[in-house]
């Protein structure tokens, strides 16, 4: 089962057990599976850039966004910002997959690279995220963004730094 990251949606209404702030003991991949599943109230940020998040694997993370016109620019082409928040949320959660109870991991940097623009009418989105190596202290990604035939729309790079948090 997958569930909207989005709330307020009055198809995804449903009662949610707990939000990120309440769950310090969780693993990351616990943490994005209860994102995934929705027994765990997604941030704020989601009913902004609404996706819907699939069940992750240990270092892999996709979710699934549909570009609405309210997202695009002078040119009817959508923003590079929503795909750069796209490719930086699904890096994240990958990155996020990893963790062990207490580990945080923010976005050092992230980069994109633009293949073929994207429009309000472009349909639902396939991006995608994966680990490519795991150290003490740095994670390094690859994120994609695809629609569903398998064309490339946009694809990145990401760090996220491993830091243990404060009890």
């Amino acid at each position: 089962m997958t569930a909207p990251m989005a709330s307020g949606s009055p198809t995804g209404s449903r009662t949610i057990a707990a939000s990120i702030s309440e769950l310090p003991g969780r693993s990351g991949l616990a943490l994005v599976a209860g994102l995934a599943d929705g027994s765990i109230r997604p941030p704020s940020m989601a009913e902004t850039l609404p996706f819907t998040l699939l069940p992750p694997e240990e270092g892999r993370a996709e979710l699934r966004a549909t570009p609405e016109p309210r997202f695009c620019n002078l040119t009817n082409t959508v923003h590079g910002g929503w795909i750069m928040t796209m490719l930086d949320t699904v890096m994240a959660l990958a990155a996020l997959t990893t963790l062990p109870p207490g580990e945080t991991c923010p976005t050092h940097e992230t980069t994109a690279k633009f293949v073929r623009p994207i429009f309000a009418d472009s349909g639902e989105m396939r991006v995608t995220g994966h680990v490519v190596a795991r150290g003490r202290t740095v994670i390094t990604l690859e994120g994609r963004i695809e629609d569903l035939q398998g064309r490339l729309h946009a694809h990145g790079t990401s760090t996220c730094l491993v830091v243990r948090r404060k009890p």
